[in-house]
């Protein structure tokens, strides 16, 4: 008896960016619970240009921060390839990928994961006091990327005494003192009301503008998506769709 097997959904192509930071190829990740396996990703290939602005959308269980994670050598893969400056992460030790990250990646996360008891200064300079930056050069670096999302007269402020959008440019913040070649953002405006929401999408376009800040960024909100050079939509572990949008 012949076996029917579903074709993968024809996939409407973005162009290629010209110069890309990462690439997936035929990316692979399933999650076995031990009474059901979850093929999370299904053979993902895309590229972020170096300098460019993309979201990631697509229904809840998509497989848009798996691909986030798997890229940012978060999370291994089961089959194909994650580049990095064209070097395969798999290429890479724990140790290389961990320093890896610390020196040249940042992430913005939903829910801010800032330290609760440390000034705003003192969550941004955190990540290059463990990397064993000097403690005065440290405390300049996270002064001025402060001062670049537009927060630096609250530096000395705890989170509590911050409201949303702030601590997501503290978080930003954060993100930017190590002037990293790849900012991730997993849901940066979910926890944020309509206004603080287009603030931050504003800065983080502002920054992508003006700096040449490469972002890649999981949302389910099309305002922020809209706000990208790309939006990338995902299905069942799989892209179904690019699109390369003219922003203004």
């Amino acid at each position: 008896m012949a076996v029917l097997v579903e074709p993968r959904p024809r996939v409407t192509r973005a162009p290629a960016p010209p110069e890309s930071i990462v690439e997936a190829r035929g990316v692979e990740k399933t999650y076995d619970t031990g009474k059901v396996k979850v093929h999370a990703l299904r053979g993902v290939s895309f590229a972020v240009g170096r300098g460019e602005m993309v979201a990631i959308m697509g229904p809840s269980g998509s497989g848009k921060t798996t691909l986030l994670n798997c890229l940012a050598g978060l999370d291994a893969i089961d089959g194909g390839e994650v580049l990095i400056d064209g070097v395969a992460l798999n290429a890479m030790s724990d140790e290389e990928r961990t320093d890896y990250r610390a020196r040249r990646m940042g992430f913005v996360f939903q829910f801010y994961n800032l330290m609760p008891v440390l000034s705003a200064v003192e969550n941004v300079e955190l990540p290059l006091l463990v990397a064993r930056v000097p403690a005065r050069e440290a405390r300049r670096k996270a002064l001025d990327a402060l001062a670049l999302v537009g927060l630096d007269e609250r530096a000395a402020h705890v989170p509590d005494e911050l409201s949303g959008g702030q601590r997501q440019r503290v978080t930003i913040a954060r993100a930017l003192v190590n002037d990293p070649a790849i900012v991730w953002a997993d849901e940066p405006t979910g926890d944020l009301d309509s206004e603080n929401a287009e603030e931050i999408v504003a800065l983080m376009r502002q920054l992508n503008r003006e700096h040449g800040l490469t972002l890649l960024i999981v949302t389910h909100d099309i305002s922020v998506g809209r706000a990208t050079d790309r939006i990338v939509r995902m299905v069942d572990g799989q892209i179904v769709d690019e699109e390369r949008l003219e922003v203004r």
